[in-house]
């Protein structure tokens, strides 16, 4: 058998032994992918996908979902068409603070909504949504028929804030923009917690 030939056994047979080391094999493993997200019931017919709730859910979003769920969910109720734009992050999507700016259509009108959920050390999560919209109505007469026994703080000449001790955490701001009036329906809310998992009382 000639040089070569014993050269290139004796490399075969350190091949095969390095291969069949356990400790090889074990570095050589891939790390194991995420489970793959929950799939999305499909919408009934005639209502819009939830494009939020479904975004967030795509990206791995988990402990804060229920409340992005629920929010959003009031959002699209109604409505013709929604479409979001999300960022959160990519090293820890359930972990970290998640953003996002939905458009919605409805059959005469339009609105913005904006939601962030961040998830706590507890277990819950801080949300804060707001609902922008446009409507060509003044302010004064907006204020007069939806917002009676409402608490009015004027921060500017054309900005009030409205506010109501019986729904804490939620505010309503009416912004003079002739001819019409931005309207910002805001909602905040710390350590939120999924109602279906809280603890059954004794």
């Amino acid at each position: 058998m000639s040089t070569t030939s014993l050269s290139f056994l004796r490399c075969a047979l350190l091949a095969a032994a390095v291969f069949g080391m356990p400790g090889f094999q074990a570095q050589a493993q891939v790390t194991p992918q995420r489970p793959p997200a929950p799939v999305l019931p499909a919408p009934a017919a005639g209502v819009p996908l939830d494009a939020l709730t479904a975004a967030a859910t795509n990206v791995g979003v988990r402990r804060c979902l229920p409340a992005i769920t629920r929010l959003s969910s009031l959002t699209v109720s109604g409505s013709t068409g929604n479409d979001v734009l999300v960022d959160w992050d990519r090293k820890n999507p359930d972990g970290g603070p998640f953003f996002s700016l939905s458009g919605v259509e409805y059959k005469n009108a339009s609105l913005a909504f904006s939601l962030t959920a961040v998830p706590d050390s507890t277990g819950g999560c801080s949300v804060a949504a707001e609902r922008i919209s446009v409507a060509p109505f003044a302010c004064r007469s907006i204020a007069q028929q939806e917002l009676g026994g409402y608490q009015a703080t004027q921060l500017l000449a054309t900005f009030t804030v409205y506010v109501d001790a019986r729904d804490p955490g939620a505010s309503v701001t009416l912004i003079d923009s002739p001819p019409g009036c931005l309207i910002i329906r805001r909602h905040v809310e710390y350590d939120w917690k999924d109602p279906a998992l809280r603890a059954p009382r004794r």
